[in-house]
């Protein structure tokens, strides 16, 4: 989520940017991240944007790729422990 006052227009983004997000790998709900856009010209343009992940669970989505993948590596772990005890 863009932060008060600084949108796409603003900022001057038109969607033609490749983005990296900064601040990932520790990822909490509402974290505030950094974004650097660069635009085809060589252009950087950084900015904070608040991570719309609000909960721990969909912290652990994230981390996983998705709640897809998710649910599966879940279901294996849970299939693999069946295997052991019985």
């Amino acid at each position: 989520e863009f932060m008060p006052g600084q949108g796409p227009d603003e900022l001057g983004l038109d969607g033609s940017e490749t983005y990296d997000i900064l601040g990932l790998s520790d990822l909490t709900p509402g974290k505030i991240l950094k974004v650097r856009a660069v635009k085809p010209d060589g252009k950087v343009i950084e900015f904070n944007v608040r991570a719309r992940v609000d909960t721990p669970i969909e912290v652990e989505y994230v981390k996983h790729g998705g709640i897809l993948h998710y649910m599966l590596r879940k279901l294996a772990e849970e299939a693999k422990e069946r295997q052991k005890a019985s």
